[in-house]
């Protein structure tokens, strides 16, 4: 595990999401807002971990506009960032409310506390269940209910979920966080059932298993994917600019064959406003937690 470089992804992610704040208003196009914080990511001297999301109310998560997206930012957005350095991922996450509405604020801070009072336990050894329960019992404290079957996740290097998986509800699960790991802690808080099914494409791909193909067009994309993303999420804006009318085509292909993942996006089951809070959590070899934002430096 290289500190030094997850350090330097959590600094970069801080001011990102802190950039993210400025330009994000109502009525500003969400392929605008993507396009300036990749943009930024590359200015600060590192690499997407993978594509922004920006999902509005009762989409939880998994949806990053496509090249000629005319969706316009609106209701309560959240804004999921990774920052790569050499694979070495920051993930982190934040929500806004563009209506000003008072139940989306209040679902904004139920997550933030839940993701707060998570992090004050996090150390070497405590169980996943323990974090769960935190992070149910605040939600709960403020109305509102963990989305049950989203969770937080163990980063490894090129693998943004790995390993453990951080529940938002107290499942009394007894596996434990260990030294040298590094973890997202992820609440996802909202006013209807908290759960969540798969809806609509998100535009949001992943090589799941490198094997020929026989499509010319498929082949060079593939070839793309693997030297620019390697194992990491990509989109399909970033390929349609790339190669073009035949990236539709070419993806297309390769997912047909079972070489990429095509996630979707996932919606609240009742169709309600769903909030979001994330930090990425480093364990040290001493037993120190730090938490790799802007804030904390």
């Amino acid at each position: 595990m290289d500190k030094e470089k997850i350090i330097k992804a959590g600094k970069i992610a801080g001011e990102v999401k802190k950039y993210a704040r400025t330009i994000i208003k109502k009525g500003v196009p969400l392929i605008e807002i993507a396009d300036k914080i990749d943009n930024k990511i590359k200015e600060l001297g590192a690499k997407t971990g993978f594509p922004v999301n920006l999902s509005i109310n009762e989409v939880a998560a998994h949806y990053t506009p496509t090249a000629d997206d005319k969706t316009l930012a609106h209701g309560l957005l959240k804004v999921d960032v990774g920052i790569s350095i050499d694979g070495w991922i920051a993930d982190t996450a934040f929500s806004l409310d563009l209506e000003d509405n008072e139940e989306n604020k209040k679902l904004i801070q139920a997550s933030q506390e839940a993701v707060d009072n998570a992090i004050k336990i996090v150390k070497s050894g405590v169980t996943t269940g323990e974090i769960g329960k935190v992070v149910q019992e605040t939600i709960e404290s403020h109305g509102f209910t963990p989305v049950v079957n989203l969770s937080g996740h163990e980063i490894k290097q090129f693998e943004i979920h790995a390993g453990l998986t951080i529940p938002n509800i107290n499942n009394k699960s007894k596996d434990k966080l260990s030294s040298n790991s590094l973890y997202a802690i992820e609440p996802f808080a909202t006013s209807g059932q908290g759960k969540i099914y798969n809806g609509a494409d998100s535009n949001i791909y992943q090589i799941v298993e490198d094997k020929n193909t026989r499509s010319s067009t498929a082949r060079e994309i593939l070839k793309f994917i693997k030297q620019e993303y390697y194992t990491l999420p990509f989109c399909s804006r970033w390929i349609v600019r790339k190669f073009g009318a035949k990236a539709r085509f070419g993806l297309h292909e390769l997912e047909k064959q079972g070489i990429i993942h095509h996630f979707k996006q996932l919606i609240e089951f009742s169709g309600k406003n769903v909030s979001q809070a994330e930090h990425t959590v480093l364990i040290d070899d001493k037993g120190k937690v730090i938490i790799t934002t802007l804030e904390d430096f």
